[in-house]
């Protein structure tokens, strides 16, 4: 592979910054639309509502907690540690092509620069030469090529859940320049974040609250503008950005605190309602001020279509309005507006344990996320391992339909 090509390959290693505070990727949320402030039965309560935390452990004894005997049992708790990433894939594919045409072109216009007065002039030439070389050029056209990375160590037990979890990327795009297409990195930002919280059950089984604090910390650097035809210079430019995202990241003035709140509410056996104010900072986060997520939302989870045997089966319908705070978007109501399902079954069990021993779990999810399409699938081994893929769409702009980043997220992780 050579290095303009390597170019290429590098800047999609990495993933977008955004403007809002820094936001755990749930692949089980995403999937849904991100509509998941009411459904939060298992560890991903600690990122949407810590007052999911008092449903752990609880679900589907129907002698016991006959409010919410329906829903399959979800075992003591959760702990992983996940891994993962993501991109644009066939937005890669297609960029890797067309930065293997242009080199062909710059190596074209190198041949020919012995016998011109510039290289320029050549480069000119070999574009008349090779009309398609034009056409890709004008592909270059703020050609953005965003990916994500992540880790997670999370741990969720009943009324309990604390997690820590890293995002880190870059958010390069390509232009068409005069002659030549350049590469800039637009941001490049690292954020780590380490949270604790707890639920209190006010009306046991059907009114529960949550408190959660959060210490975190981001890193990013300055736009920096890279000339395809300059390559010689792009792995002392990628040491240097990374060197900036590490220097002083323990720096404890640099840190900000905030606090979540949640409310859940079992409405009766099959609806619940909830509601959480998340990311209340209380400075600043690398000079940005960082507005609340306000959201609430409910899920509807038939019993029809709910079994709490051996080979479990739940079935979930939800709808939020997420991050009602976002004065950006709040002219454009379906902008806020999350609508998702999911099913999950047991494939593998011994039958008459209750799901107490599963040995395969297989879990299906669409929806749309602020307008945008979203789906994936997850499965489960032994309790032990999963694997989960997911979609979903993120408007870069002001409203549904006038920017889409298009996400695709794959993660692995290990644990009970």
């Amino acid at each position: 592979m050579n290095k303009l090509t390597l170019l290429a390959v590098l800047a999609c290693t990495f993933s977008i910054a955004s403007a809002k505070a820094p936001t755990h990727f749930s692949l089980r949320a995403e999937s849904m639309g991100g509509a998941h402030v009411a459904v939060v039965d298992d560890k991903e309560a600690i990122h949407y509502n810590y007052a999911g935390l008092s449903q752990i452990n609880r679900l589907g004894n129907y002698e016991k907690r006959p409010e919410q005997g329906y829903y399959p049992r979800n075992w003591i708790g959760d702990m992983r540690l996940t891994f993962g990433g993501a991109g644009d894939i066939f937005k890669f594919l297609s960029t890797y092509s067309d930065v293997k045409d242009v080199q062909d072109l710059f190596r074209d216009a190198q041949k020919d620069a012995g016998s011109q007065s510039s290289q320029t002039s050549a480069i000119l030439d070999s574009l008349v030469k090779n009309p398609k070389y034009i056409k890709t050029l004008n592909s270059y056209d703020h050609k953005t090529m965003e990916a994500r990375v992540k880790f997670d160590a999370e741990m969720a037990f009943h009324n309990f859940g604390a997690a820590f979890w890293i995002n880190g990327g870059v958010a390069p795009y390509i232009d068409a320049g005069l002659i030549l297409p350049y590469v800039v990195v637009d941001t490049f930002v690292i954020d780590a974040v380490a949270q604790i919280g707890g639920a209190y059950e006010i009306i046991p089984n059907q009114l529960s609250v949550g408190l959660g604090g959060k210490i975190a910390k981001r890193h990013k650097t300055n736009m920096v503008t890279i000339g395809l035809a300059n390559y010689s210079t792009i792995v002392d430019t990628l040491k240097d950005q990374a060197s900036d995202a590490t220097d002083n990241f323990f720096d404890s003035k640099t840190f900000s605190f905030g606090l979540d709140l949640g409310v859940l509410y079992q409405f009766n056996r099959e609806i619940r309602f909830g509601a959480s104010l998340r990311d209340i900072y209380f400075k600043s986060l690398a000079g940005e001020t960082l507005t609340p997520n306000f959201t609430i939302g409910a899920n509807y989870s038939p019993k029809f279509m709910n079994s709490n045997t051996g080979f479990g089966r739940k079935f979930n319908v939800a709808v939020d309005f997420a991050d009602m705070f976002n004065a950006d978007r709040n002219y454009k109501f379906f902008s806020h507006l999350n609508f998702g399902f999911e099913i999950e079954q047991t494939l593998a069990a011994i039958p008459g344990l209750n799901n107490e021993i599963r040995f395969i779990a297989l879990r299906l999810a669409g929806g749309f996320r602020g307008g945008y399409p979203s789906a994936g699938i997850g499965l489960e081994v032994l309790r032990f391992f999963s694997i989960e893929a997911a979609t979903w769409g993120e408007e870069r702009g002001y409203y549904t339909g006038q920017d889409e980043n298009r996400i695709y997220m794959v993660q692995a992780s290990i644990g009970f």
